[in-house]
């Protein structure tokens, strides 16, 4: 069974960023992207207000998750940094991943040096001054994840409803849904 540790670490992945799903095609891995997607508006301070994935870990740990902070850097290389700080055994912790750009803007690649594994993360849909929904797929395994993120710690019901209807219109099932509660510690003065 995984650790907490491990399941946020997959979470970053996309961030609070993963790793599962079914794999595809390069056709079928296609999502329509965010049009004139403008990195420099992505970079910033997000909360991760909605999770979703297909793996068999995230359904068992979902009920403790809690809401995590991600603060999106950029590269030297064009890449992101994405650096979140989420609770874990009643501590505040850290991890960053590194994004590659990828052929397309507002998509990257993600590569998982625990665990060897390379993922797709692509920002489907933005308003830059208040959520993100992204997309994540496994590239050379199976893993599917969707994040909402959001600029404030309490996103309005309509962006909650939207997540819900993009996560089931890419397969997700309700129970594969998540809403992380606020808590009181690792997000103070974040917002």
């Amino acid at each position: 069974m995984a650790s907490l540790g491990s399941l946020w670490t997959g979470l970053v992945l996309l961030g609070v960023l993963g790793v599962l799903g079914v794999l595809q095609t390069a056709a079928q891995a296609q999502t329509s992207l965010q049009s004139d997607f403008q990195q420099d508006k992505f970079l910033g301070h997000w909360f991760s207000a909605g999770l979703a994935s297909n793996s068999s870990w995230f359904r068992e740990k979902k009920a403790s998750m809690s809401m995590c902070s991600t603060v999106v850097t950029p590269r030297e290389d064009g890449g992101l940094n994405l650096t979140s700080t989420f609770l874990r055994k009643d501590q505040c912790e850290t991890r960053t991943m590194q994004l590659w750009p990828a052929e397309t803007p507002g998509s990257y690649s993600y590569h998982s040096p625990r665990w060897g594994r390379t993922s797709l993360i692509s920002v489907v849909e933005i308003n830059y001054n208040e959520y993100a929904l992204l997309d994540t797929k496994g590239i050379d395994h199976d893993f599917r994840m969707a994040t909402l993120y959001s600029r404030t710690q309490t996103p309005r019901a309509e962006l909650k409803e939207k997540f819900s209807a993009f996560c089931k219109a890419q397969g997700f099932t309700e129970d594969t849904i998540v809403f992380p509660p606020q808590t009181d510690k690792c997000l103070k003065g974040k917002e």
